[in-house]
């Protein structure tokens, strides 16, 4: 006697993936501007600990790479809880 295979009820016979391909999408544009954003952040030491250097309180650090971080981590907050389109 031949077994029979259980049929799907969905009819989708491909992988079900927990997320959808937007949400790949926003996951890795929200991991480059996060990495992005740590990158800004390196830098503006000084070889000598006796000198200042002045170029730790610029623009870059104090303001667009924190801007930059919070950004992405909202994308990636938002990527995670986006809900796919449910196709009928």
């Amino acid at each position: 006697m031949a077994t029979k295979k259980p049929k799907s009820k969905g009819g989708n016979e491909g992988p079900q993936f927990v997320f959808s391909r937007q949400n790949y999408i926003m996951i890795i544009a929200g991991l480059l501007i996060l990495a992005l954003g740590f990158l800004l952040l390196i830098g503006g030491g000084s070889d000598n600990p006796n000198v200042f250097n002045y170029s730790l309180f610029n623009f870059q650090r104090l303001t667009l790479a924190p801007i930059l971080i919070l950004v992405g981590y909202v994308i990636e907050i938002l990527a995670i809880l986006k809900r796919p389109k449910v196709r009928s």
